[in-house]
């Protein structure tokens, strides 16, 4: 309260009888007019009554101000004391955050006094004077810890008031003042300190947390194939011999696993263990890989665990979204969900590809049945189109002729290296002149009951137009890139096996089973073969039994080998362009090559760029390879890598994703210089972790 009115109130209350004198002078007048007598008579009370009224102001106002300024002062003594000997240890600071005062509380708990003018840092490490600048409001929390005890600490924004005193002297109205030393009389903000034990809450806290429970689901990838290839008492033996490396790697975290069938488990187990599952990286993945028991085929496990939900069946719906996410990566995997955070953990090693058809198979049929149900038909790539997605597309197209139904291609960018493949599906060919569409002409035409067919990606925001899958209630997902955090919600069917070597591939085995003859016409054959070509760099990446028996299969619908080769021919200034990129690359820590790539001149940089990547690789001693392009206000980077180094996980840090040994990312916001020292970061970290070894 300022002094000034605090002054005025009681000189206020103290004239109030002075004031009354007014109001009887005026009601005798009145009288007055009625009765003279009685008039003379209130006169002479009223002068009485004046004359006691004025003695008493003037001799009892020495002695009130005497006893208010003794109140005054006990309060403050009071009121100081309070505060001194207050439970909670409490202090003040300038705005710089140096120490003014302290209580005892505080003192007994930092072991400073009374005296003690340094900085609220020399004390506790976590306030600093930039902490309490950046945050402007009155009052904020920071957490701290001293002497292995855990605090909150409530900051508090004081500003004193300046006023004038009742004899016109400046005064400040400061609790304790005569303690605090240093503040200048013109300076009037403060900031106290107070700071509450917290160390008991935080360990019930943390033990609430601990005692949560994390379920899990846990498949055997390639159950099938390992179980087919040994007899029935090996086969037993293998199951037994998993069983019991599960159910011990476990026992540390004192899991319950139950067997839910020959290749799948469920379990649970409290919430404190899972950090050391973390720090153990999940050793169970690579350990499963020695058992050995008549197979030939290397064993490897998903795991998918779900936890931080309000109950227990949320928690087990998190474990099941991410064992499917461990199944869309290729398998070998450890995923956590917790809410929207989600982590990974994956074995080393290659992805292992499966043998059987009969998912394939499956999914041919569960197409088949959807584009039954369907007049409109839309398929759409990733954005700047590859020989990949586009193939694939054209595969798509064809099941669709073969049903009767109208199906399109949404592309919005047709680069040179497309052009050749695309040039021949035109009205004199036998194709619609509205066989192509881009995003403005595809969302016009799209409703609701449109069938939207996502190949070559799974990421809703790397598509040619994402708004049409928030039009379409049906979306087909076929992909053969790992799934990430970003995926399209709820597809009806979702095709996705990150150890084919290409969609292309996937496309060319859902053909075969789709119909008992259907119609691929020889350059549509050979789209599909290129868009293989393409991804497998000509045969020599990510290769397995099924690509070449897909490949075979084009060849007898009409694949030319030489027509492909001359579709896929470069022109010059793009070939000069890939030897500049080798020509200026850096290598890093010996074994990483890097190399940025300004691509203004060319119509397909990032094509360029990814080709580079692998034209990179043929250095003797180069491990894994990396190609930076800015394009369309984005930075591109193309990774490649033999067999040692994981590309996928560096790329995933960046955004992106993609394979073991192929991956890419495309960032936002960022200059080309920025996204060299994130890849390099990147990598010191990852070699820090122990995620690569040299």
């Amino acid at each position: 309260m300022n002094s000034n009115n605090g002054a005025n109130n009681l000189r206020r209350y103290l004239q109030l009888p002075l004031y009354m004198l007014i109001v009887f002078a005026a009601g005798n007048t009145f009288v007055y007019f009625r009765d003279m007598k009685s008039g003379a008579v209130m006169s002479m009370v009223i002068a009485t009554y004046a004359i006691i009224v004025i003695f008493s102001y003037r001799t009892g106002r020495k002695r009130i101000n005497e006893d208010i300024v003794y109140f005054a002062t006990q309060y403050s003594t009071v009121q100081h004391e309070l505060l001194d000997e207050f439970q909670v240890p409490y202090g003040l600071m300038d705005t710089d955050g140096k120490m003014l005062w302290m209580n005892q509380q505080m003192m007994e708990l930092t072991g400073k006094d009374k005296h003690y003018r340094k900085s609220i840092t020399s004390i506790f490490s976590g306030i600093t004077r930039e902490e309490l600048e950046k945050n402007e409001e009155e009052s904020f929390t920071i957490p701290v810890t001293y002497n292995d005890k855990k605090f909150e600490a409530k900051i508090q924004r004081i500003t004193v008031e300046i006023g004038q005193d009742a004899e016109g002297t400046e005064g400040a109205e400061v609790i304790g003042n005569n303690d605090i030393a240093g503040i200048d009389d013109d300076i009037n903000k403060l900031i106290a300190i107070l700071l509450f034990d917290v160390t008991e809450l935080e360990a019930l806290r943390q033990e609430n947390t601990d005692q949560k429970l994390v379920s899990g689901l846990i498949y055997v990838d390639n159950s099938d194939e390992v179980f087919d290839s040994v007899d029935e008492v090996k086969k037993s033996l293998l199951i037994a011999i998993i069983d019991r490396k599960i159910n011990k790697y476990f026992q540390s975290a004192k899991a319950i696993v139950r067997k839910l069938d020959d290749d799948k488990y469920f379990l649970v187990f409290q919430q404190k263990y899972l950090k050391e599952l973390e720090e153990d990286k999940f050793s169970l993945l690579e350990d499963i890989k020695t058992t050995k028991a008549g197979n030939d085929i290397e064993i490897t496990l998903s795991v998918g665990l779900g936890y931080g939900a309000e109950t227990y069946t949320q928690d087990a719906e998190y474990s099941r979204a991410a064992i499917d996410l461990a199944m869309g990566r290729g398998g070998s995997q450890v995923v956590i969900k917790n809410g929207e955070d989600v982590s990974y953990f994956s074995s080393r090693g290659k992805e292992i590809e499966r043998n059987t058809r009969v998912k394939a198979r499956m999914k041919a049929q569960a197409l088949r049945e959807i584009m039954e149900t369907r007049e409109n038909i839309m398929i759409m790539g990733h954005n700047i189109a590859d020989v990949d997605s586009f193939g694939a597309a054209v595969g798509i197209y064809c099941a669709a002729r073969d049903m009767g139904k109208t199906a399109r291609i949404v592309i919005n960018t047709i680069t040179s290296s497309l052009s050749p493949l695309v040039d021949d599906f035109n009205v004199e060919n036998g194709y619609p002149e509205d066989m192509f569409l881009n995003s403005e002409e595809a969302i016009e035409m799209a409703d609701a009951h449109t069938l939207v067919i996502v190949v070559d990606t799974n990421r809703p925001s790397y598509t040619d137009c994402p708004e049409l899958l928030k039009i379409s209630k049906s979306i087909v997902v076929f992909d053969h890139h790992r799934v990430g955090n970003e995926k399209v919600d709820n597809p009806v069917l979702s095709y996705i096996e990150p150890y084919a070597s290409s969609v292309c591939e996937m496309i060319a085995e859902v053909l075969q089973y789709f119909s008992e003859k259907i119609n691929i016409r020889p350059h549509e054959a050979d789209c599909i073969y290129a868009g293989i070509l393409i991804d497998t760099n000509n045969f020599m990446t990510k290769t397995g039994v099924r690509t070449f028996e897909a490949a075979a299969y084009l060849r007898r619908c009409g694949a030319e080998v030489t027509r492909v080769r001359k579709l896929l021919r470069e022109d010059m200034s793009a070939y000069k362009a890939r030897a500049e990129i080798v020509r200026h690359a850096e290598v890093y820590k010996g074994y990483f090559a890097i190399s940025v790539f300004e691509g203004s001149d060319l119509e397909s940089p990032t094509v360029v760029g990814a080709k580079a990547a692998n034209e990179l690789l043929n250095i003797v001693g180069i491990k894994a390879s990396f190609v930076l392009t800015e394009f369309q206000n984005k930075v591109f980077v193309s990774s490649r890598s033999i067999d040692e180094i994981d590309v996928q996980l560096i790329m995933e840090r960046l955004g992106g994703g993609g394979h073991l040994n192929v991956a890419g990312a495309q960032i936002e916001n960022c200059s080309i210089e920025e996204a060299k020292h994130r890849i390099q970061d990147i990598l010191d970290d990852l070699m820090e972790e122990g995620e690569i070894t040299l």
